[in-house]
């Protein structure tokens, strides 16, 4: 699963994205210095692995990793190819889940695109782009659909009304994911045509370090203008945490965060947040040889968590044996569950929960 970093140029969007990865994408005070998208992948921070950690003391910790994609700076134009736009909205499209940077803080030494610092402006400039290159992809499709509802096809017809609803919704300048559809029309009209604007979003608020706690005026103006969008705000001062990624002593990030009145890096917020947009969430095995974190769809079945693991687990799947996270820390060991009776043994239909401990049982 990916998730693209999208912003106009010097937001700091390739600042942010060393942050996340370690990485070192070219970071340059002009548009355009990142022209691969630049692809890190990123340990999910989870202190419930460290706990398992503690208790288990396995050979080696594997964390759960999102990938995140560092896409270059849209420009107004970029829908009609300006900029190096055409190329920049395909990487876009190959991702799940969008970070939207906007700049929220004052700095006279990096310049803005635009010649001044106005995020809602920015805003509407990237969703502009990214609304009329989904009207393109709609338009097309109607074209195709609307000879074949011609004929009397119920099928196509529904289509055509439900393509009919999204080029209304993009005219009017309405994101896609902001519309409503039946669960049916959009599983079969929606989904299949990977519309840009109904990935979910984050807007990332990149503000200087004295408003990394609290935010801004810039920062209100942005949750206001998105309060009816279903999307995520995060405030985070990108400049400061490639400040602290820089520091390789624990105990100094740790006081320099304490100095400005952050509990954690707000990119471990990030990091969270890009998974759970993506609609992600973790189960764990635990034994003396490897303590895990895996990566599995929200509302998966334990089938489907196995096969996570190995292919062969989910065709042969017996069953799951599984202990809560909770569970597992308050009765100190898998042996300790056994005996108090807490671990269930769970069959194909079984809902994976957030934070399960589970073993398969499989045959092939």
């Amino acid at each position: 699963m990916k998730a693209g970093i999208v912003g106009l140029p010097n937001v700091g969007k390739s600042t942010l994205f060393n942050c996340l990865s370690n990485a070192k994408a070219q970071s340059a005070n002009f548009p355009f210095c990142t022209i691969e998208p630049n692809i890190g992948v990123v340990n999910v921070p989870d202190p419930r692995l460290e706990k398992l950690e503690s208790l288990v003391k396995p050979e080696r910790v594997i964390p759960a990793t999102v990938e995140i994609v560092d896409i270059a700076g849209l420009v107004k134009g970029a829908s009609k190819g300006e900029g190096l736009g055409n190329q920049f909205l395909a990487n876009i499209r190959e991702t799940d889940a969008i970070l939207h940077v906007l700049r929220c803080f004052e700095n006279d030494n990096i310049v803005h695109v635009d010649g001044s610092v106005n995020p809602i402006r920015d805003k509407e400039t990237i969703d502009m782009e990214l609304q009329l290159k989904d009207l393109e992809t709609a338009e097309k499709k109607l074209d195709k659909v609307k000879r074949a509802a011609k004929t009397g096809s119920k099928e196509a017809q529904a289509e055509e009304a439900v393509l009919l609803k999204i080029k209304a919704g993009l005219e009017s300048g309405t994101s896609v994911r902001a519309l409503e559809f039946s669960e049916d029309d959009y599983a079969d009209y929606v989904k299949p045509n990977q519309f840009i604007t109904d990935k979910p979003v984050m807007y990332v608020c990149n503000v200087d370090e004295g408003a990394a706690v609290s935010g801004n005026a810039f920062v209100e103006k942005v949750k206001e203008a998105v309060k009816d969008e279903n999307a995520e705000v995060l405030v985070l001062a990108v400049g400061t945490e490639a400040d602290i990624n820089e520091l390789d002593d624990y105990e100094e990030r740790q006081m320099f965060l304490q100095d400005i009145g952050l509990d954690e890096p707000g990119s471990a917020k990030l990091i969270r947040g890009a998974y759970k947009l993506l609609s992600q969430q973790t189960y764990f095995t635990a034994g003396v040889k490897e303590v895990r974190a895996w990566t599995v769809a929200i509302g998966a079945t334990a089938p489907q968590a196995a096969g996570v693991i190995h292919t062969d687990f989910e065709k042969g799947f017996i069953r799951a044996e599984v202990i809560g996270y909770d569970d597992y820390v308050n009765f100190g060991s898998e042996a300790k569950v056994k005996e108090a009776g807490k671990m269930r043994v769970e069959g194909k239909n079984y809902i994976v929960k957030d934070g399960d401990v589970m073993h398969f049982l499989f045959n092939v």
